[in-house]
């Protein structure tokens, strides 16, 4: 776990911490802290940047699923539907397709032997699986939930990032594998936001996303290079940690080449806004932002337009004034009738002539529920239109 991931963490959590709690929250995030780098220890190594004396472990499997773990989940009815070999499905023992059956996620049990070669892939084949994973499984157009579709390949994923571990891999592979990860799941924080939890939980997806993130970064610095998606990946990691200054001065310290390129000047403009506490200008220049950059954004636009309305609950707070609405809906990228929904929702009145009354007096914060994100993704979902989900995390939209 790098300095950007503990930093990330302890400002995140700092700032929804309750007054004078500071002492339970030292402890949550020591607690925090220790919960992942005992899963990074599990998964098969002690951090992905560090040597370790042992015989680094030579992988034999050339197939996306060891043969005797097929064997095993075949007998013991554990394949997924996405596993076996079509027609059999309604079988009381499906047949496992080897050419469909990826490994799943194990935790390593006492006893067990993590790094037995026949159980580990080839750089190739982890490279292999994970495109066949967005080939195949989630840029398929059959009609299984997204839902269905994110929970299986984020545990095969996860799978991947264990065999990962355990052969200490590095180079071309490794980067290519966590570059597309890491767009997947930033994907899948902006397709699954608002889903219920026993489904979907964020909280998870951020945390492996972010050592996802921390991962490459060190590929980047370490690796021989070159690496053309660099830019790109620099980019999404400030504006998903926007508000983070471990993940601004990370970029800040990039070589120029790196933080004059159009996609890193324009991150750390809307870097720039969001502390500045400039919402129009932020939401201004994340019109220019590509479709996976407006997901990795997305999150922090509630936070943003409330600071706006918060803003402008202030400066025109007064018995006589009226705002607009249509001006306030261009302001925050919205649609009038969201504008004034998102008003509403915030004790802001909008009144029959579809004008904004301010008062600092009436605004509130919304109740818990009250507000969907996903209902103001407008700015977001506008840019997918055309764009195949398989392209946009193979990074060719």
């Amino acid at each position: 776990m790098n300095r950007w991931t503990t930093a990330r963490i302890t400002q995140t959590q700092s700032s929804s911490a309750p007054s004078g709690g500071q002492r339970t929250q030292r402890n949550k995030e020591r607690c925090r802290s220790n919960t992942q780098k005992k899963e990074v220890e599990e998964e098969g190594g002690q951090g992905f940047g560090k040597e370790r004396k042992e015989t680094v472990p030579r992988a034999s499997c050339q197939t996306m699923c060891p043969a005797q773990e097929l064997r095993e989940r075949e007998s013991q009815n554990r394949l997924h539907h996405f596993e076996v070999v079509p027609g059999t499905e309604a079988f009381r023992k499906p047949s496992g397709d080897p050419l469909r059956a990826v490994k799943e996620y194990s935790r390593p049990a006492a006893g067990k032997d993590a790094a037995k070669p026949s159980d580990l892939r080839l750089p190739d084949v982890l490279l292999r699986t994970v495109c066949y994973l967005i080939d195949e499984i989630v840029g398929s157009p059959s009609p299984h939930p997204w839902t269905e579709v994110y929970s299986f390949v984020f545990d095969r994923l996860r799978s991947v990032k264990q065999d990962m571990i355990i052969q200490r891999l590095s180079g071309k592979d490794c980067v290519a594998i966590l570059e597309r990860t890491v767009r997947f799941h930033i994907y899948a924080s902006y397709r699954l936001c608002g889903e219920p939890l026993r489904i979907y939980d964020p909280r998870i997806n951020d945390t492996h996303l972010q050592e996802y993130l921390s991962w490459l970064f060190d590929c980047y610095k370490t690796g021989a290079g070159p690496y053309p998606n660099q830019e790109e990946f620099q980019a999404l990691g400030l504006l998903y940690n926007l508000g983070s200054s471990a993940a601004t001065q990370h970029v800040l310290e990039l070589p120029v080449r790196l933080r004059q390129t159009p996609s890193v000047k324009l991150a750390l403009a809307i870097s720039q806004a969001f502390l500045a506490g400039n919402p129009v200008r932020l939401l201004r220049l994340a019109q220019k932002l590509d479709f996976l950059q407006a997901c990795a954004l997305h999150r922090h636009l509630v936070t943003c337009r409330r600071h706006l309305l918060l803003i402008y609950s202030h400066g025109f707070s007064s018995r006589n004034c009226r705002f607009p609405l249509d001006r306030l809906a261009r302001l925050s990228s919205l649609e009038a009738p969201l504008a004034a929904g998102l008003c509403r929702a915030y004790g802001v009145e909008v009144n029959q002539h579809n004008q904004v009354v301010f008062s600092k007096s009436a605004f509130a914060e919304p109740a818990q529920g009250r507000l969907e994100c996903k209902l103001y993704h407008g700015i977001v979902s506008e840019k997918e239109r055309g764009l195949a989900v398989k392209s946009i995390i193979h990074g060719c939209s």
